[in-house]
């Protein structure tokens, strides 16, 4: 697969969201989308993103930005990940990696020395053409959906 650069197309998905729903990405078509890749629910790091996400919500909405946080994660886990902490960002599943290997985030990771194969955490900013206008890769959470938000309005 070839890297994914911005002003190519973004490549669709369709997966079980949380709340049972499915969440299909060209259905989305002609508006702003965040597709944000996170390792697992309820890690401190990505309860973290998706706090802050959420939190950054009503400022999406106002600019008519949509969020979806895609990670190798059940549904179910998803929607007790979101009651748990109250989030208000869509989550999709992706237990098969499917939209993960599209988008190039499924790698191998290394720690303790061991090597395993996992989401790195990255961002993709989605023009309302359905091309990506920017890529976040190996994401440090403190700062990010703030970043993300200042990128969007600029769309």
């Amino acid at each position: 697969m070839s890297e994914l650069d911005t002003r190519t197309a973004a490549p669709d998905f369709e997966l079980e969201a949380d709340g049972g729903e499915r969440i299909k990405l060209s259905a989305l078509s002609g508006k702003p989308v965040v597709v944000y890749f996170y390792p697992k629910d309820d890690t401190p790091g990505c309860t973290k993103e998706a706090i802050a996400f959420t939190g950054l919500m009503p400022d999406f909405s106002a600019i008519g930005v949509t969020i979806i946080g895609i990670s190798p994660d059940t549904a179910a886990k998803h929607d007790k990940f979101k009651a748990k902490h109250d989030l208000e960002v869509r989550l999709a599943a992706d237990p098969e990696q499917s939209a993960c290997n599209a988008y190039g985030v499924w790698v191998e990771k290394s720690m303790y020395g061991k090597k395993y194969m996992g989401v790195e955490r990255s961002t993709f900013l989605i023009g309302a053409d359905g091309k990506i206008a920017k890529i976040w890769r190996k994401v440090k959470v403190p700062g990010h959906a703030e970043a993300v938000l200042e990128a969007a309005k600029d769309l």
